[in-house]
């Protein structure tokens, strides 16, 4: 039963995107199982670089079949426009991309909604969200007042549910955040525009991808955002709405977990967030400069600059655990090639203790300080490289490092943003 799947080991951005493009060669299927269009995944195809928010990137690879899974909220407007990015460039989608039938749709007031927390007077907490509706609509989800892309196929049933929503909605967007609702039949109408485009794309995913693990396809499950951002054991409540670890795939796809085969775990050389909550090796200097600069640390869908530090072994031990990872890819190594020295956290010390586990407490992981090694940097260019041996010794001695603090291997090393920037030490499924 091959089935992998494929998670960040930190706050997101860690590079799955290049990673799950270079495994798709080697699959039949790559499922999105969470999430929504508040993740990007970068992609170069040909000459030009695209930024993918909810089709998996194994798009561009011809005859792999693309899932979006039930766990994923999908926005129209994002979806149609990424349909239309991808049709302008000669790539097929029917018969290659399916939609769970059980999917949660983004409606105009979920942004609205989550907008207007983002920008209150101070009463709500600030979280540093994309301001898409991700969070809104997974509480409507949760709530259990969601439209969901099977509503589409019932226009009766899904103007009843849009009404009980709008009247709803009406009410609060205007008393917490004074912003006025689009009009019902304006919001039915829109819906009614979805409907057409993706009806035939609709299909029960659960019962897709238990006939496809039944016939031993080869299966790759991508998560967005990472470990540190998941509802439950990331850094809450400056964390994503739903389940970006592991586990996510089971209940985003309508997988047994008796069915995954093994999980791989994706992590930078250093470490990055976007957005607002604690970040324990925080760098305010020159070298938190470089690392922005030389590794072009800007979010792929909303443009922030990302705060960079060093890498985090606290994070990436807590992401082995909770995600059951067995193989570690690294990217970005090349970003560090201009450094001295180089850092790496083994602990956090808060007062007078030293933490050797990821502690719940925001006030620990806001204000503790990191308990770092230091490690002589090689200060020889590693971008391109596509042998390990050819890696500068002082280079390969930091992944070795890594692997052995964390007590893992390495599958993959990435040395640059092109599929051939790649060291291969392992395959993604042994047949």
């Amino acid at each position: 039963m091959p089935v992998a799947v494929v998670v960040g080991m930190q706050w997101g951005d860690e590079g799955k995107g290049k990673i799950i493009d270079l495994f798709a060669e080697n699959v039949d299927v790559v499922a999105r199982y969470q999430g929504g269009h508040n993740a990007g995944h970068t992609i170069c195809f040909g000459e030009t670089e695209f930024v993918l928010h909810l089709i998996p990137s194994g798009i561009f690879h011809k005859g792999k079949l693309c899932v979006i899974g039930n766990g994923v909220v999908v926005d129209p407007m994002a979806l149609q426009d990424e349909m239309r990015q991808l049709e302008e460039v000669n790539i097929e989608l029917e018969g290659r991309l399916v939609i769970s039938d059980r999917a949660n749709i983004i409606m105009p007031y979920h942004g609205v909604s989550d907008q207007g927390r983002e920008k209150g007077d101070g009463k709500f907490q600030k979280i540093g969200t994309t301001g898409r509706g991700i969070g809104p609509s997974y509480a409507d989800k949760i709530a259990r007042t969601g439209i969901r892309t099977c509503d589409l196929r019932d226009e009766k049933f899904l103007r009843s549910r849009l009404e009980a929503n709008h009247e709803e909605k009406s009410l609060v967007l205007k008393s917490l955040y004074g912003k006025e609702l689009s009009e019902l039949d304006a919001l039915y109408s829109d819906l009614m525009v979805f409907r057409e485009v993706v009806l035939k794309y609709l299909d029960d995913t659960h019962v897709l991808m238990n006939n496809l693990i039944s016939r031993d396809k080869k299966i790759l499950c991508e998560g967005a955002q990472g470990t540190m951002l998941d509802v439950d054991h990331g850094t809450y409540p400056f964390v994503t709405s739903s389940n970006s670890s592991a586990g996510g795939a089971c209940t985003g796809l309508g997988i047994p977990p008796t069915k995954i085969d093994r999980v791989l775990g994706v992590m930078k050389a250093y470490t990055t967030r976007v957005g607002e909550g604690p970040f324990p090796t925080e760098l305010f200097d020159k070298d938190g400069e470089q690392l922005g600069k030389v590794g072009h640390e800007f979010g792929a869908t909303t443009g922030r600059p990302r705060r960079c530090g060093w890498f985090d072994a606290m994070v990436a031990r807590y992401a082995i655990k909770i995600n059951g990872i067995e193989a570690l890819i690294l990217t970005k190594i090349d970003v560090l090639d201009g450094f001295k020295t180089i850092k790496v956290c083994t602990g956090y010390k808060f007062e007078g203790k030293v933490y050797a586990d990821m502690p719940a407490d925001p006030k620990v992981l806001e204000s503790c300080e990191p308990v770092y090694t230091e490690h002589e940097g090689w200060m020889q260019k590693t971008a391109g490289i596509r042998d390990f041996d050819e890696l500068p010794q002082k280079a390969k001695d930091y992944v070795k490092h890594l692997s052995d603090l964390l007590e893992t291997p390495f599958l993959i090393v990435s040395t640059g943003p092109d599929r051939e920037d790649t060291i291969e030490l392992g395959r993604l499924f042994n047949s």
